[in-house]
């Protein structure tokens, strides 16, 4: 495998380091989870998996900082250009390659708004990422609720590591993230998305409980700003 670091940076942001460096869904400034503010990260590019803040997050003073370009779903990319943001749109079954990093856009079972001035409006559909870095294949699944072509994504991608939410509430929990697991069968799978508020408060050791049972698949739980190479 290539040399890739795999960073959770809290919440669904991560870090993917190899040559160039990846930023997904960079919420920091305005995450209670997060000790990396927006100032202090240099990517070459961003992906976003839908327009909800807390994905969203600090995309356009980061891209404008740094001159980064941003791959995002087609509605997005139209709003982030009239931010004056460089951007990368595609929509999902898509592909894109920026420097080292290619990406596929899948599907995610989910809802995506932007959110500004008191005001919402269409952010397109929301989306996962397929990460492949030379032989290394991430799955960031976004905000999701279980669906059955997550079979198909593991089929088609045989990615090394799932990246998966368990808050509940607005996303899988616990137990149909396990599921989840079962049908794409990483090599190893990471729980994101949980204890940044109370309302997506979880215990991640369910969820490596559940896995176990269900898969047998290793699962890593990262603490903030935890790193893991690939």
């Amino acid at each position: 495998m290539n040399n890739v670091r795999l960073t959770w940076l809290g919440h669904s942001c991560f870090e993917v380091l190899s040559k160039d460096r990846l930023l997904i869904d960079p919420f920091l400034d305005n995450n209670p989870a997060a000790t990396v503010r927006s100032t202090q990260v240099e990517p070459d590019f961003i992906a976003v998996t839908h327009g909800h803040f807390d994905h969203l997050g600090d995309t356009v003073r980061i891209a404008r900082r740094t001159g980064c370009r941003v791959a995002c779903i087609h509605e997005l990319s139209q709003y982030l250009r009239s931010r004056n943001v460089l951007t990368e749109g595609m929509n999902i079954g898509g592909s894109i390659t920026l420097g080292d990093i290619a990406l596929t856009m899948t599907d995610a079972c989910h809802s995506s708004s932007i959110d500004e001035a008191g005001h919402s409006f269409d952010g397109g559909k929301a989306a996962g990422f397929i990460i492949r870095v030379g032989d290394v294949c991430i799955y960031h699944a976004g905000d999701t609720g279980l669906f059955r072509d997550m079979q198909m994504i593991g089929d088609l991608y045989k990615p090394d590591v799932a990246i998966v939410p368990i808050g509940g509430r607005y996303t899988m929990d616990a137990y149909d993230a396990a599921l989840a697991v079962s049908m794409l069968r990483p090599k190893v799978a990471i729980p994101m998305h949980y204890n940044t508020y109370d309302r997506i408060s979880q215990d991640p050791s369910i969820f490596t409980s559940y896995v176990k049972k269900a898969s047998g698949i290793n699962v890593i739980i990262l603490k903030v700003n935890d790193s893991i190479e690939l």
